[in-house]
């Protein structure tokens, strides 16, 4: 680790409208920079960009969904310049690919800046309601950070400073059950601190860090803790969310399309519970990159990074959502007769198909409806399934034009909200997570399509820690 630089960005990081500049005067670095409330509202800019730094670090590019690509939801060119995606969906990664380690990198440099608040926010004595919010943020980023580390890589170092010390390059990893203690410990003080409200766009809220507490608490009743006692608290806190979601400003948007148009409609919606936001004419490395050119055919000039696996695609209920989910005509021509023969997914396309990489999309990464199929899952799993869960998934299918679930056992209702996440979450980097909960990558994988790209390697459910973190310290192999 580096020791923490956080950049002062001239304007604000969460609005659109207004430019990213660097400025060299502005940098902070250290305790004595964090003294005053300007110097929190800097660093916290430094905690939110790393998730965003397009070609860098983060979640703004396909690397995000290369490193998912072991669900079957997601695939990618079986030539071309795609290795690095084949690898992680052919489960032959090693530690040299570029991709896991710009998720990787992106993380702990927020995590970093984060810490950087959480240790220092004490020296600012004014403003106190201010204060309480960033430091709110902080928690919250960092949970959010190391729920995503924790599930992609397993055993991993918990860095709770910001500043560079020797001992760093020798830390030992810390098993997920400890991990997942901080996370909770975060998300519990980001609730407590954090306004009901957000600030701006891309900022996160008391509502956010309940939403990802549920989602934490789902997944620790899975693989690899399996503490089911955790699965009840989740529908818990995902109720919290649901009897409050006027107070937070969040619900499902309708219709559908809207979501999922491509165009400034689909930026801000009430259905964010916390998405990325992007600023494509202020810099270049400020633009979403996952849509547009990357879902695109190369047969429209787009870049063939992801598209759907056959399999996934045919087996995904007829209607309206799969309509709006997939591209299936590409150039007057069925999806069979395109170069790589696959569906693409047409609700990442921009503007009707712009063939652009730079985007002002947002990119959700926990939905409303999340929190709704949370809520219906883990009522099923802690055998409380009532009126309520089936309410929740039904306001899904209804958006979705499906019928209603009704007279299910708990397994059987809980198969289906699986199966129901699968298609409303399709290539968005939600399902990678529910097959390893719920140990179903082998069967997820099994029986592909002759079309796709088989599996080569033996398959695993963490990805390797990047090679250039195992030279810097190897306590990390």
């Amino acid at each position: 680790m580096k020791k923490i630089l956080v950049i002062l960005i001239a304007t604000s990081l969460f609005s659109c409208k207004k430019s990213l500049t660097e400025d060299p005067k502005g940098q902070i670095s250290g305790e004595n920079a964090l003294n005053t409330l300007n110097g929190l509202n800097a660093a916290l800019v430094g905690a939110y960009k790393p998730l965003s730094n397009t070609w860098t670090s983060g979640f703004a590019t396909a690397a995000l969904d290369a490193t998912l690509m072991g669900s079957d939801d997601l695939t990618t060119h079986p030539g071309s310049n795609k290795q690095e995606f084949r690898d992680l969906d052919q489960f032959s990664v090693s530690n040299l690919n570029s991709r896991i380690f710009q998720i990787w990198s992106g993380s702990y440099k927020s995590i970093q800046g984060a810490n950087n608040i959480i240790n220092n926010y004490q020296l600012v004595t004014t403003n106190p309601n201010e204060v309480k919010q960033i430091l709110g943020e902080a928690y919250f980023l960092r949970a959010f950070n190391y729920y995503w580390l924790v599930r992609l890589w397993g055993d991993i170092p918990m860095i709770k400073t910001a500043a560079y010390t020797p001992e760093l390059s020798k830390i030992l990893k810390s098993s997920p059950a400890e991990i997942y203690k901080l996370i909770e410990e975060d998300l519990m003080q980001a609730e407590t601190l954090l306004g009901n409200t957000k600030l701006a766009l891309g900022r996160a809220s008391k509502g956010s860090a309940k939403a990802l507490l549920a989602d934490v608490y789902l997944t620790e009743g899975g693989w690899p803790l399996k503490n089911t006692s955790k699965i009840a608290l989740a529908a818990s806190k995902a109720k919290e969310v649901m009897d409050n979601k006027a107070l937070y400003g969040f619900d499902i948007t309708t219709p559908l399309s809207t979501l999922w148009g491509g165009t400034s409609a689909a930026v801000g919606t009430p259905e964010e519970v916390f998405a990325l936001q992007f600023c494509p004419n202020c810099n270049w490395f400020n633009s979403n990159a996952i849509y547009g050119n990357s879902c695109m055919s190369s047969d429209e000039n787009g870049w063939d990074d992801y598209f759907s696996e056959i399999n996934f695609f045919n087996n995904f209920p007829e209607g309206l959502r799969k309509d709006i989910t997939f591209q299936t005509v590409i150039k007057g021509l069925p999806w069979q007769n395109s170069t790589t023969g696959h569906p693409y997914f047409g609700k990442f396309r921009v503007n009707g198909g712009e063939t652009t990489w730079q985007t002002a999309q947002s990119l959700p990464l926990i939905r409303y409806a999340h929190v709704l199929l949370i809520y219906a899952e883990a009522k099923a799993r802690s055998g409380s399934l009532d009126a309520s869960a089936y309410s929740a998934v039904n306001a899904i299918r209804t958006r979705a034009g499906l019928p209603n679930l009704s007279d299910l056992s708990d397994a059987d209702f809980a198969t289906a909200v699986v199966k129901e996440r699968s298609w409303e979450f399709a290539g968005e980097w939600t399902r990678w997570f529910d097959l390893t909960r719920l140990e179903m990558v082998e069967s997820a994988n099994a029986g592909k399509n002759s079309k796709d790209l088989p599996i080569i390697g033996p398959i695993k459910y963490y990805v390797p820690i990047p090679a250039s973190e195992v030279a810097l310290n190897p306590n990390l192999k």
